[in-house]
């Protein structure tokens, strides 16, 4: 719950693209981009383990993207209700893109070089780089998303 001489809240307008943690919407949406990119276009060796990848990617593009204009428009109007949801949104997408990552990481293992040509091992190198990229600064932004909640 917040104190009533709490001055911890989410930024509002344009200030949101200068503020840390917030800052950090701008890498989410270029890296899960990337992924939701690469792995779209990448040869789909196993479907339930790209179609998970696919999903995280698009799901928290979109909410990241949802999240910042919401930001800008100062919808939250100081509540500390928008806090609780950065912290839980940036916690399930940390935990998702990790899932991701891994999912990513090991099919391209398993299908190796040789299975594949060049171009689609390529691909599939790259969407596991952004992919734990992606996880890296969504882990940052969650933690800083729950000590911004803590002190609320």
């Amino acid at each position: 719950m917040s104190s009533p001489g709490s001055t911890t809240s989410l930024p509002s307008g344009l200030s949101v693209l200068t503020t840390f943690p917030d800052v950090l919407f701008i890498p989410e949406i270029v890296f899960g981009g990337l992924v939701w990119i690469l792995v779209a276009s990448s040869k789909v060796p196993f479907p339930m383990l790209q179609g998970w990848v696919m999903f995280v990617s698009v799901f928290c593009f979109v909410m990241s993207i949802t999240l910042l204009c919401l930001y800008i428009c100062s919808v939250h109007g100081g509540s500390s209700f928008w806090v609780s949801l950065d912290a839980i949104c940036q916690s399930t997408a940390a935990l998702f893109y990790l899932s991701a990552a891994v999912l990513e990481a090991y099919s391209t293992y398993v299908l190796g070089f040789p299975m594949m040509t060049a171009i689609h091992y390529r691909e599939n190198i790259a969407a596991v780089v952004f992919a734990f990229l992606a996880t890296l600064v969504y882990v940052i932004h969650e933690v800083f998303s729950l000590l911004r909640w803590k002190s609320s």
